[in-house]
């Protein structure tokens, strides 16, 4: 059995491994007081005024107690997570972690600007922590990159997975979680399928183009192509292609 676990934990690529792992470590060493909360929680002024700027990413990596919500979040983490970096982003780990930061930094800058308009204020000063709402992000990223794939929900009915956020929203008011941590994840990962996927469509332009810098800490994967296969067919090349209309 321990095989097996160490076994899919080296199987996760590189940027799942890394959040999952800092993420139960950090959850357990709240657990058994080595670490405190009250370190890691988000406050814009103590960021500002006693420049603890650790704030900014601690807030990602705490997933509140252990018990049964704690392990509904690790396993979409570990999950949704692994099959966006293995699929949509395979050999593109730049690019993962370019959206994850993108993530990260809408969800506290909402969080931030919210916490300055009246009436919803209060709602905002509440949310001090934002690793279930990076973790909802991916599971809408991956919906809806992947619509049409049918699920199950506890087998109880099942759907697309264009439904997914929606039905895990529903969920978590029936189980009287608070709603606006789902949606903000909503948002922050509907903003990023738009200007990484929509708009492009639209005008040809990409604005999330993942930095020269961010790129420069990642070696890309290439990806291998299995030699001498009795399948494998090329593309003519654009030239040639026009050559035989004319």
């Amino acid at each position: 059995m321990a095989q097996v676990v160490e076994e899919w934990y080296k199987q996760m690529p590189i940027i799942t491994r890394s959040y999952l792992t800092a993420a139960i470590v950090t959850t357990i060493g709240c657990s058994l007081d080595i670490i405190s909360p009250y370190n890691l929680y988000l406050n814009p002024k103590l960021v500002v005024k006693q420049y603890e700027v650790w704030r900014l990413i601690t807030n990602f990596l705490y997933f509140r107690k252990m018990d049964l919500d704690f392990l509904f979040h690790m396993f979409f983490l570990a999950r949704y997570c692994k099959l966006l970096e293995e699929n949509s982003f395979r050999g593109r780990t730049a690019d993962f972690f370019y959206m994850l930061l993108f993530g990260a930094t809408v969800l506290t800058g909402i969080v931030l600007i919210g916490g300055m308009i009246p009436y919803v204020s209060e709602s905002f000063a509440k949310i001090i922590f934002l690793s279930n709402s990076l973790t909802f992000m991916m599971v809408y990223v991956w919906s809806k990159q992947n619509p049409f794939i049918h699920m199950s929900f506890l087998g109880l009915f099942t759907f697309t997975a264009a439904y997914l956020p929606w039905v895990l929203l529903g969920f978590s008011v029936l189980v009287g979680s608070s709603a606006w941590v789902d949606l903000l994840g909503m948002i922050a990962g509907h903003a990023y399928f738009f200007l990484e996927d929509v708009y492009p469509r639209m005008t040809g332009r990409r604005p999330l183009r993942t930095p020269q810098f961010i790129k420069a800490m990642f070696a890309e994967e290439a990806v291998v192509v299995a030699p001498n296969s009795p399948n494998l067919r090329f593309a003519a090349p654009l030239a040639e292609e026009a050559a035989h209309q004319d």
